[in-house]
């Protein structure tokens, strides 16, 4: 019997708080939730939300900071998440491994996928003490990002190159184990499998094999996820209740990483609604855009475009469900935590004080007003399980 995704997100809208907990290039261990002061603004930043009719976030738990000590865990860092969540009315989809791990640990460490599948089972009590909610969760974000990040150009642990599908491999198997692990415990929690969402161009006509190639390699992680390729992990489709897709102006390059610009006046890029259709008709599961979002003048132009290309989406067939602006407060760069690139609806200064970015404030209101009358002129879609 196929799955009824009848899970409700509280708003279409969803907004995106910079979670990274990862060692950077450098060797220095970086937490963006401490250093926006987004853990102890939390309740200034919910309901900042409220004045953009917001109600559903991501959030990280921030595993190098969650466990204490090998299988041992402390969750007291996230009591003001669920405080602030039940006094605004927020719906958090919680991150368990956003980028980084405890000290001692990478993916290919022989007891990672035990040690993160136990995180996963405490933070199922964790979370039963403190809501009443389904638990909405992506148990790790990004495996295609992260196992490249990690394993091909050394930007973090373990700082690899040449290893990125030994990396990709155990974080689909820690994965797995983690979500049948959520499953059990909490039979009506969502689990969304979220990967970037790129497409690679031909520089030349005699590229185009190459590039489709390469192209094609950003959906292995997903299929080992649904049990498609590496069967002996036990990927299943039954196993995920929504697809998540990340997408950002530099999704879209050539075979020889030569970056397909934005703003594309000359049409030179493959319009967003027709990658997320793809990508759905691939997987057939309901789809949420996990992260979008820009920088400077430009961001308030880029959810603009991004609005009506999901309404398209949805209009050619994808069940899209949300769309989630990622970061909302600006958050500086990982390798460089001195420069900020004011990517956020809220912008920051020295003081970390929220300060708004009126154009792109206006940008978001409008895009909900226009997605919603886009959908009430629309004619209903009839959609496939």
């Amino acid at each position: 019997m196929k799955k009824k995704h009848n899970q409700k997100l509280k708003s279409f809208f969803m907004a995106g708080f910079e979670c990274a907990d990862h060692i950077n290039r450098s060797g220095m261990r970086i937490n963006l939730q401490k250093t926006t002061q987004h853990d102890i603004r939390i309740f200034e930043d919910y309901q900042l939300l409220k004045e953009l009719n917001i109600s559903v976030v991501r959030e990280g738990i921030c595993w190098s900071e969650i466990e204490i000590r090998p299988y041992v865990f402390d969750f007291s860092r996230l009591i003001p998440f669920y405080e602030a969540a039940k006094l605004y009315d927020i719906q958090i989809i919680w991150d368990l491994c956003h980028f980084g791990y405890p000290d001692d640990l990478i993916p290919t460490h022989p007891q990672f996928s035990r040690r993160f599948e136990t995180l996963a089972k405490e933070f199922c009590l964790f979370h039963s003490k403190h809501s009443s909610e389904p638990l909405w969760v992506i148990p790790i974000n990004e495996i295609s990002f992260l196992s490249w990040h990690s394993g091909e150009v050394r930007g973090t642990v373990p700082f690899g190159v040449n290893c990125g599908w030994d990396i990709k491999y155990h974080l689909c198997q820690a994965k797995i184990q983690a979500v049948k692990t959520i499953k059990d415990i909490l039979p009506d929690s969502v689990v969304l499998a979220v990967e970037p969402l790129v497409k690679v161009h031909a520089s030349e006509k005699d590229t185009q094999e190459k590039a489709d190639e390469i192209h094609l390699l950003q959906y292995q992680a997903m299929d080992i996820l649904m049990g498609y390729e590496c069967p002996e992990l036990g990927g299943h489709p039954d196993l995920f209740d929504f697809l998540g897709f990340n997408y950002y102006y530099n999704n879209q390059w050539n075979e020889k990483n030569e970056m397909i610009p934005w703003p594309d006046p000359l049409g030179k890029r493959i319009p967003f609604s027709d990658l997320l259709k793809e990508a759905y008709d691939r997987y057939k599961l309901p789809v949420i855009l996990t992260e979008t979002g820009h920088f400077g003048a430009l961001r308030s132009f880029w959810i603009k475009e991004i609005t009506q290309e999901c309404f398209l989406a949805q209009q050619k067939g994808v069940d899209l469900r949300g769309i989630c602006i990622y970061p909302v407060i600006d958050r500086p760069d990982w390798d460089d935590l001195s420069h900020y690139s004011n990517c956020g609806i809220w912008d920051l200064d020295s003081g970390m004080r929220r300060i708004v970015n009126q154009k792109y404030f206006q940008a978001v209101l409008n895009a909900q007003k226009e997605f919603k009358k886009q959908n009430t002129k629309a004619k209903p879609l009839i959609l496939k399980e």
